[in-house]
């Protein structure tokens, strides 16, 4: 009798797990094969805390053109969103350490061949400290999950990804080819999408 309560427990575990990672979407470990990740600085000091920078962020500031262009490179958007639920845009222990954000912009662009998407991310955190340790989640135990839209051929694995600490926000910057055949250069779609934070810059003026 009593093996049989312990196998009806496990089983109950089991499912309740199952139903856990239904609900919260499933976990997708895809990380891109190349990362970096930046601790933020004494330039970003006058918004190093969501207090003294207390205006939320909006689509149209983080994201005013349609489009973003590095060394003759142009993707273009296909639709960006805010969230309020953080976690929902991160796996792993990203997880815990968006605990305190308010919201995450989100952003997903890609070349005119369909060859190259990209993604950006913002997300408005409490502090500097907090910035800083979501980027060190990034780069060990978690990071972002691709965003709606993103093509299936998407091959994040294969992709490069940048996480930068802006004061009390971090912005993360993925790209990566779209199927398997062949190679794509990544560098300018890149830089292209990392573009997005220098947008950040202008509250440092406010």
């Amino acid at each position: 009798m009593r093996k049989w309560i312990a196998v009806v427990a496990v089983l109950l575990t089991v499912a309740a797990g199952a139903a856990f990672l239904w609900l919260r979407g499933g976990e997708d470990p895809t990380r891109p094969a190349t990362f970096r990740g930046e601790p933020t600085t004494a330039h970003y000091a006058a918004i190093a805390t969501r207090a003294a920078d207390p205006d939320p962020l909006s689509a149209a500031e983080m994201f005013p053109t349609g489009s973003v262009t590095a060394g003759g490179t142009t993707l273009a958007s296909q639709g960006n969103e805010t969230l309020t639920d953080c976690a929902s845009a991160v796996w792993g222990s990203a997880e815990a350490a968006v605990s305190g954000c308010t919201q995450v912009l989100r952003a997903h662009y890609a070349t005119p061949d369909g060859r190259v998407s990209g993604q950006f991310l913002i997300f408005n955190l409490a502090d500097s400290a907090a910035a800083d340790k979501l980027v060190a989640a990034l780069a060990n135990g978690g990071f972002v999950r691709p965003a709606p839209g993103t093509p299936a051929g998407f091959d994040g694995s294969r992709g490069w990804a940048q996480a930068r600490a802006l004061g009390h926000y971090v912005s993360v910057s993925w790209v990566a080819p779209v199927g398997g055949a062949g190679r794509a250069d990544l560098t300018y779609p890149q830089v292209a999408v990392d573009g997005l934070s220098l947008v950040i810059q202008r509250r440092l003026l406010r």
